[in-house]
């Protein structure tokens, strides 16, 4: 049989290289750094497409409260033209109601 100080030099030795023994794989450890930087990356990007998106739906309201304003500024124009031209036909009812009254005095 081996003597025991072989066997503890064996050990000793394995114990070292043990020690010694890289438990990381590089290419996982790369692997890991490049997603954590992908991620931080995509982080960044979401929050510059959040304040636009925000942007963005400012610029809808405000387009559509002036959408609103010009589409009631349209309505009231429409109604001022019906009453304009109502009233334009009253008057040239009235004024066809006189020239029959002065035919009449003519006559």
């Amino acid at each position: 049989m081996k003597t025991s100080s072989e066997k503890e030099k064996k050990l000793n030795l394995a114990l070292s290289k043990l020690k010694n023994l890289n438990l990381e794989n590089p290419s996982l450890v790369n692997t890991s750094q490049n997603l954590v930087d992908q991620k931080n990356q995509l982080e960044i990007e979401k929050k510059e497409i959040e304040k636009k998106y925000e942007i963005l739906l400012q610029d809808y309201e405000q387009l559509k409260q002036k959408l609103d304003k010009i589409n009631k500024y349209q309505l009231n124009e429409e109604k001022k033209e019906m009453e304009f031209s109502e009233k334009i036909d009253e008057l040239n009812q009235e004024t066809d109601t006189l020239l029959e009254e002065i035919d009449k005095w003519q006559m």
